[in-house]
């Protein structure tokens, strides 16, 4: 038996620390916030309780339906019939569908087509590995044609990822592509899930049953340093006090690594340090109502160039805008209702993500905003609660 380290009480840092459980060995866990749930956690918001991240499940998360089932859980999960839509040259168009495709008017015949094709064969693709070296916007191109890719995707991919956008793997946004495209009902109608009481649930489950098989949680008591002795990890520095482990197991984001442990090699300590990440600050509005029926729109109007949005309604009957702003910076928001009128998470996407998250540490800092819609997709300014 080991005795164990988790660095990071995230969902990821809390599925570790279970599995290790199970294998057997002595677990500890170190989270610098005050509650374990990282991203998944939820928090008071003016007296509804909400995650600080919006969150879905497909179809294919068979690992999470498992997990839950041993938890105790499997029937918090719900489905409902979600929509999607396109906002293009100031119209509004069903999307996600096979009738919906040939309805629409923005590309020709042959575009659509193969745009289908290319969407068709990515749900029955089963190896990522030759998209790994692959830009999307290559991908895009063979497949759907030069037309399908400005239409649908350059816009989105520039207000995401700036001057990354002609550099993000193809295999990145085909595991989205197979996750969505096969949660659904029918060929007609897509179907996805959430969690009853949202991913708190799980959280709540996760650490009940880390406790119970007698792991120890340390909240506000992050780790300062993962130390190393001889070329082997000795433990954990926390509070200025090294704490030993036979093993470390680091879920913090991966720009923090580095830093976090510094008896790496150079070469080593290099090659985490060139990993280029774009942080992400999320925001929460509530709105006193829905902007669109559908769970997912895609904003890709030119004439909006200061907002380009994703909507999501919810599957609780919620929903969510994700939306990118200047080149500098982009919006992501997820609006869900409540009992009175949504709430919209927002997220401000930073292109360094080092010098953002350093200012802006805890995700629900700006919380009380609230803004009023007019038509769609006009937002009017925001103001104070």
């Amino acid at each position: 038996m080991a005795r164990v380290a988790i660095v990071g009480a995230g969902a990821m840092g809390l599925a570790a620390a279970y599995h290790a459980l199970k294998a057997g060995h002595s677990v500890e866990v170190f989270e610098a916030d005050a509650v374990p749930g990282g991203m998944a956690a939820h928090f008071d918001f003016d007296g509804l309780s909400i995650e600080r991240f919006y969150h879905f499940v497909c179809k294919a998360d068979r690992p999470t339906f498992d997990l839950m089932e041993e938890l105790g859980i499997g029937q918090a999960m719900q489905w409902r019939s979600t929509s999607m839509g396109y906002f293009i040259d100031g119209e509004h168009h069903p999307w996600g569908d096979p009738l919906s495709l040939l309805r629409f008017p923005k590309l020709d015949l042959i575009s659509k087509i193969r745009y289908g094709m290319q969407m068709f064969l990515s749900t029955r693709r089963t190896d990522w590995k030759p998209l790994e070296n692959v830009s999307a916007k290559d991908w895009f191109i063979a497949g759907g044609g030069q037309r399908t890719y400005d239409v649908l995707w350059k816009r989105l991919f520039e207000l995401k990822f700036f001057e990354h956008a002609d550099n993000i793997s193809a295999a990145w946004i085909w595991t989205r592509i197979k996750r969505v495209g096969t949660s659904r009902k029918s060929i007609f109608q897509e179907e996805l899930g959430y969690i009853e009481g949202g991913s708190q649930t799980l959280v709540d489950a996760l650490v009940a049953a880390i406790t119970a098989r007698g792991g120890k949680f340390h909240l506000g008591a992050g780790a300062e340093e993962i130390v190393s002795e001889s070329g082997k990890v000795a433990g954990v520095r926390v509070k200025g006090q090294l704490l030993r482990f036979d093993a470390v197991i680091a879920t913090v984001p991966t720009p923090y690594i580095s830093r976090l442990v510094p008896g790496f090699a150079p070469e080593t300590k290099a090659a985490y340090d060139a990993i280029r990440n774009i942080g992400v600050v999320c925001v929460l509005l509530k709105l006193k109502r829905p902007v669109t029926k559908h769970f997912w729109l895609n904003v890709n109007d030119m004439r909006i160039r200061n907002l380009a949005a994703t909507m999501q309604p919810s599957l609780k009957r919620r929903s969510a805008i994700s939306s990118s702003s200047t080149p500098k910076s982009a919006m992501k928001i997820c609006w869900r209702a409540a009992s009175d009128g949504c709430v919209m998470h927002s997220l401000f996407v930073s292109r360094a993500f080092s010098q953002r998250s350093r200012r802006l540490k805890h995700p629900s800092v700006v919380s009380r905003l609230r803004i009023r819609v007019t038509t769609t997709p006009k937002i009017a300014a925001s103001q104070r609660a």
